[in-house]
């Protein structure tokens, strides 16, 4: 059987012509949007990522700053940099990437993140609100999950649906938006057992574990859309995600590409999230949660 590929560049390209758009309107109010991204690890995938950011946000017309602390920063130095940050008015959103150096906790940085910059969803606050269905940044990764499936089409209301991961990124918050659309929502793990149990039956999986190869032709059928949330390096520098493309292609009826597919749409995302705070940031009241992110939310009210 032929296997669709569900690329995410045509939608990257519709959201990045909305942040061009935006940029412009706001240089118009002597405002130049601004993204932080924060780093602390050698990982060379997360390199990678970090400079694709800034290569799209170049292209838009946004400011990128981009804060190296080296892999072995200590978490008051991380802690010092986000406060400062969360306190610069010149910055509208901030990213802490990960990984972080052994010993750092996580859960104690994105706290400090301020809500109203955090622009990838990192704060628990903003997981909360999301829960609720209450207007909040989702997590780029997650929410371009969704937009993906959107785009092409694909419906999840009261399909199965398969996520594979449960981390705060990516899992989770996208379990979220998905039950918002009415999806049967399965969360699967490291003691899930295997997920040809899982996956075999599913309407749409979406693998999200940051282990490369890890979904097979083996433990889909014809009928399902699969998306592929990984990013792997491999030792010769390719990048690869979490699906084993050759045996998927042939046996799903659709694959989003790596590279070429989340990722590219993640992207664009946090940018169009960085000037959606930038707009909201002019106004001394929130402001409604612009439309598409809006969409997003309302079926969680």
């Amino acid at each position: 059987m032929s296997t669709a590929v569900l690329s995410g560049k045509p939608l990257a390209s519709l959201f990045q012509k909305e942040v061009q758009e935006e940029v412009r309107s706001l240089e118009l109010a002597g405002v130049r949007p601004m993204v932080a991204v924060v780093m602390a690890t050698a990982d060379e995938s997360t390199h990678w990522y970090v400079r694709s950011i800034e290569r799209a946000a170049e292209r838009a017309g946004v400011g990128c700053r981009i804060i190296d602390l080296g892999h072995d920063a200590t978490e008051p130095v991380l802690a010092s940099v986000l406060r400062d940050l969360s306190a610069e008015p010149s910055v509208n959103g901030i990213i802490l990437q990960t990984p972080l150096p052994p010993g750092v906790r996580t859960d104690n940085l994105v706290g400090l993140i301020a809500p109203e910059k955090d622009i990838d969803g990192a704060n628990p606050l903003s997981l909360g609100r999301l829960a609720v269905g209450q207007p909040a940044f989702a997590p780029a990764t997650a929410r371009s999950v969704v937009e993906i499936l959107d785009h092409y089409q694909v419906p999840v209301a009261g399909k199965n649906v398969v996520v594979v991961g449960r981390s705060a990124v990516v899992g989770k918050p996208l379990s979220l938006l998905l039950l918002a659309r009415d999806a049967a929502v399965t969360v699967c793990h490291s003691r899930s057992g295997p997920l040809e149990r899982y996956t075999k039956e599913a309407d749409v999986v979406v693998v999200a574990a940051g282990r490369a190869g890890l979904l097979a032709g083996s433990d889909v059928s014809p009928q399902t859309v699969v998306v592929d949330v990984g990013t792997n390096v491999l030792p010769d520098g390719s990048l690869v995600g979490d699906v084993d493309a050759a045996s998927v292609t042939g046996t799903a009826a659709a694959l989003t590409p790596v590279p070429g597919g989340v990722g590219s749409v993640t992207t664009a995302l946090l940018l169009l999230h960085t000037v959606e705070a930038a707009r909201r940031q002019m106004s001394p009241l929130p402001l409604p949660a612009g439309a598409r992110e809006a969409q997003v939310l309302e079926a969680a009210g």
